[in-house]
């Protein structure tokens, strides 16, 4: 198994530091606003590498870290008048709920960055003892970057390239513009914490570093985030931890590509961020995933119009042929070993979901001929790949629900209000119980509204007359 390592610039053979075992951090969300499609992404491949990871024999702790106090939720709560920690909880809450609609598991550890204000001073106070940090008089504390030789390891750049374009401020007291705040002294009305250096709290590099290591020790197999984050903040947690323990930080070091739309950078500044909740509303999670996964993980994503409803058509044509195959053949009693042993061979070069995701077009293929051909061996495929590649996220339905859901989605699409919409979904269920009398009633609700309900073979549609 290869994986791509952002610290040597190639791929490697996985090996873990510990035999069996796999140590995994990957950074999370900075809770300072609504969960977008981009943390959907992340926290979605690192998902799948853990249980890529797990499902190769290996025994994974997986820690995730929300980021639940720094200068954008200090300045969310300014703007909404909610303390930063209660604000901070708020979103973290509602996150979680949006994750799970997704179908995306936790990890093992969540970490958050309040909890480990301890760890954090204590960290940066052993930085101090050897050297590598220094208070100045305003009780900020900084982390002193000549005092690492290897800065610039990870993000291949020199100090004097960090340096270029960066402003000192007046009055500013760091012994050299390039190092980095650990500790930042607490300005009125700031959420704070008490420290040697006065009330204050935590910088965002040291948070990853200190909770790292109160969860895993001195060193880690894998250390994942986005592409965004090499530098500063992957570069300064490299310095940090190995200028305290003089050992490897991590291993591997991964990092998913960025969200553009329409192949622009997706941000709040151009308005073009698609929030997870609006775009699970549209399309179903799966479908979502597929979209997603389609490209190396490595590998920017440029969200076009069409790239959601053309994953949504994708996933319910294989439905489709999954709820006609159960039909006929039931849901198979064992699996056709060579399609997960193909998902493998994909998957062990460098978690390729994409050529993963490539194979199911030809499976389908095989599996329609199969099945018109009446060989039951089609029933066998399909139980198969339902197990491989749930691991993906996919085909963990029950295929006629499936279908259904797609077909709701499709009524919200069209603006079908809801009165209509949950009729029906009851009549969809009548019709499954086989209560035929109260199906037609509802029907008859249905088109005295001024709607049409249209059965299909695999579910229904709905639209105004």
């Amino acid at each position: 198994m290869r994986i791509y390592n952002s610290l040597t610039k190639r791929k490697e053979e996985f090996t873990p530091i510990e035999a069996g075992k796999v140590k995994m951090y990957a950074c999370g969300i900075t809770v300072s606003g609504e969960a977008h499609i981009g943390h959907g992404f992340q926290a979605l491949i690192y998902d799948i590498m853990r249980k890529y990871l797990q499902k190769q024999g290996y025994k994974v702790t997986y820690a995730r870290n929300y980021t639940d106090v720094d200068d954008k939720i200090i300045a969310k709560s300014r703007q909404t008048g909610i303390p930063a920690d209660v604000y901070a909880a708020q979103m973290i809450e509602k996150t979680d709920i949006i994750m799970k609609k997704l179908d995306v598991d936790e990890p093992d550890i969540w970490l958050k960055a309040t909890e480990n204000i301890d760890n954090i001073i204590d960290f940066i106070s052993r930085l101090i003892e050897k050297g590598h940090a220094y208070p100045v008089s305003c009780g900020d504390v900084y982390f002193k970057v000549s005092s690492f030789k290897k800065y610039g390891c990870l993000s291949n750049r020199s100090v004097e390239d960090m340096l270029d374009g960066v402003r000192v401020e007046n009055g500013d007291e760091k012994e050299n513009p390039a190092d980095f705040a650990l500790w930042k002294a607490a300005k009125e009305g700031e959420i704070s914490w008490e420290s040697p250096w006065g009330m204050g709290r935590p910088g965002w590099h040291i948070e990853c570093s200190a909770m790292n290591r109160a969860a895993f020790g001195d060193s880690i197999d894998i250390h994942g985030g986005g592409r965004d984050l090499v530098f500063p903040h992957h570069e300064n947690e490299i310095a940090q931890s190995e200028a305290l323990t003089g050992k490897q930080f991590a291993k591997f070091w991964t990092h998913n590509g960025l969200i553009k739309v329409n192949g622009q950078k997706m941000s709040k500044s151009l308005g073009n961020s698609l929030l997870l909740e609006d775009l699970l509303e549209k399309y179903t999670a799966e479908a979502i995933k597929f979209a997603l996964l389609q490209n190396n993980y490595r590998n920017d994503i440029n969200i076009t119009d069409g790239l959601f409803p053309e994953a949504e058509k994708h996933m319910t044509e294989f439905y489709k042929v999954v709820d006609a195959v159960e039909d006929k053949f039931g849901k198979g009693s064992v699996g056709n070993k060579a399609i997960d042993d193909k998902f493998n061979s994909d998957m062990d070069e460098d978690f390729n979901t994409a050529l993963a995701l490539s194979e199911l077009f030809g499976l389908f293929k095989t599996v329609s001929l199969k099945l018109a051909a009446g060989d039951k061996s089609c029933a066998e495929d399909v139980k198969q790949i339902k197990q491989t590649y749930s691991l993906l996220g996919l085909f963990k339905k029950d295929a006629k629900s499936y279908l259904a859901e797609v077909a709701l989605k499709s009524g919200k699409e069209g603006n079908v209000p809801e009165n209509v919409l949950q009729l029906a979904e009851k009549r969809w269920q009548a019709k499954k119980d086989k209560n035929w009398a109260e199906a037609d009633a509802l029907r008859a609700q249905i088109d005295a509204l001024g709607y049409a309900v249209k059965d299909t073979k695999d579910g229904y549609t709905i639209a105004e007359k």
